[in-house]
């Protein structure tokens, strides 16, 4: 990316090097955000394959996609507290540094053929993950002049590029060396991505801006010291009960996922009832809250279908999908580079859509935009029933089936995602405020947790019934919304 360094002839001192024209540390986060999605999804790309693989943890597919479930709900969940870090103990540009640590550490445990420090690794990834993903993004929006700089949304643009250069190129590099080579071998080229991401981030720290080290709200000495009271306590808890199972021979890998995936659908349930209920929220800012949740519990049923790309979907590939193109070969994590390289290629075109519909007065509304996502997403898993259906009596069902699948998911995202975050943003209360694009994130929280109970439940995913049932959840929840969409309209009041 040396090479994308310009020079600004605009300016002020005529030799001040940019990156496309915006602030010179937009490539040192850009570069960050692309190594460690880099890390991230060739891992996850990994992960089902390798827990049901016979020389791997060779798992059910059931038990498999719960752990993926469940780990990638803790990405998420972790989010909110990784903000509260950036928040109130380091600062931003002090809590990335160590998400990078401890994503590279993570990704190192996994490498080694042990199944405890497997597990000790997804958990050290998904901490670094949730740390790193709040404050990233808040160090982009400090290298510009405040909310109405005209470079900031361009600057968001380019930097979420970088997620998606990451992970089209992880599934084509890590995925190839982990299914063919070895697959320690894989997750340990996760753990060189985010050690490249890490010392370019190190070394390109003094292009940020000095607001990135301040701590928003520093932790008074009796917050910190109750803060890591109470932490400590929960720690011991947590560590007697897990002792204690394992002493008398009654633990299972369930004593760790069913709590987890129980809190993923609790907290959000608890976040949303605490700034609901707040009484210092106006009639106006509670009448919003009530619109957010018909948003909040469609999007949860979204990527409850959305996030089973890479793991229904991957394990149906494994096991009942010709993975060939004319002849050739290819491993079954490339499938999850369809998806990146379908949003760098359609979303200028929705950009340039919505625009020109905008221009006509014809651009859908939030709500129907939002549907509209959920009735594509049902799509899709009815367009799934296809290949289950051919892939009976030992025969294998084409790899475009899949491709399929994906396009008419990616075409659902960018329906639905970018009017979620723009939503979430519109409709917080401003008490909580900083706090809503944490509870947007809540609602994957939610829909991969119920993925995952019902895995643990030992529901067969890959089964026609639950394809189809899902898939008609997703589609009838975007026809309530629709008809609804006058009294979800009025509860949104002044947000269009």
């Amino acid at each position: 990316m040396a090479s994308s360094l310009t020079k600004d002839s605009a300016s002020t001192s005529g030799s001040e090097k940019t990156f496309f024209g915006h602030p010179r540390g937009l490539a040192t986060l850009f570069m960050t955000e692309m190594w460690e999605r880099f890390s991230y999804y060739g891992m996850r790309a990994l992960l089902p394959l390798y827990l049901i693989a016979p020389n791997g943890l060779h798992m059910n597919p059931a038990t498999a996609t719960a752990i993926y479930s469940v780990y990638v709900s803790l990405v998420y969940l972790l989010a909110m507290p990784g903000g509260w870090f950036g928040d109130r103990v380091w600062g931003p540009r002090k809590t990335v540094a160590v998400a990078g640590a401890v994503i590279m550490i993570g990704h190192l445990a996994l490498a080694l053929p042990l199944q405890g420090t497997f597990f000790a690794g997804l958990g050290l990834v998904a901490i670094g993950s949730g740390l790193l993903k709040s404050n990233i993004s808040t160090m982009v929006g400090h290298l510009y002049d405040g909310p109405d700089d005209p470079r900031r949304d361009g600057g968001f643009t380019i930097f979420y590029m970088g997620i998606n250069v990451g992970a089209f190129a992880a599934p084509l590099v890590i995925g190839t060396i982990g299914e063919n080579v070895n697959w320690h071998l894989g997750f340990a080229l996760a753990a060189v991505g985010m050690g490249l991401g890490l010392v370019q981030y190190l070394l390109g720290t003094r292009h940020l801006n000095e607001r990135s080290l301040v701590v928003p709200k520093p932790l008074s000495a009796a917050e910190r010291a109750a803060t890591l009271r109470k932490g400590m306590i929960w720690l011991a808890i947590a560590a007697v009960f897990y002792i204690v199972t394992v002493v008398t021979g009654v633990y299972t890998l369930n004593w760790i996922l069913v709590p987890i995936t129980v809190a993923g659908l609790v907290i959000p349930v608890m976040v949303l009832t605490r700034i609901k209920r707040d009484k210092d929220l106006s009639a106006a800012e509670q009448s919003k809250m009530s619109g957010y949740i018909w948003f909040f519990v469609a999007a949860a049923i979204f990527w409850m279908i959305y996030d089973q790309g890479g793991s229904t979907l991957a394990i149906f590939a494994d096991s009942s999908a010709d993975n060939s193109v004319f002849g050739w070969d290819f491993p079954v994590s490339w499938y999850q580079s369809v998806n990146p390289v379908l949003i760098m290629a359609l979303a200028p075109v929705f950009a340039a859509f919505w625009l020109a519909l905008n221009r006509r007065g014809k651009e859908p509304s939030t709500i129907v935009k939002f549907s509209s996502g959920l009735v594509l997403v049902g799509a899709s898993f009815f367009l799934f029933l296809m290949p289950l259906t051919i892939a009976t009596d030992g025969h294998k069902a084409a790899a475009m089936w899949l491709v399929a699948i994906y396009f008419v998911q990616t075409v659902a995202e960018l329906t639905l995602s970018p009017v979620g975050l723009s939503v979430t943003t519109k409709m917080a209360p401003a008490k909580y405020a900083s706090q809503m694009m944490g509870v947007w994130f809540l609602a994957v929280t939610a829909g991969d947790c119920t993925t995952g109970l019902l895995s643990i439940a030992g529901v067969d995913l890959n089964g026609t019934g639950i394809v189809a049932l899902q898939a008609a959840l997703a589609a009838a929840a975007g026809v309530a919304i629709f008809l609804y969409r006058n009294k979800v309209k009025q509860l949104m009041g002044d947000v269009h």
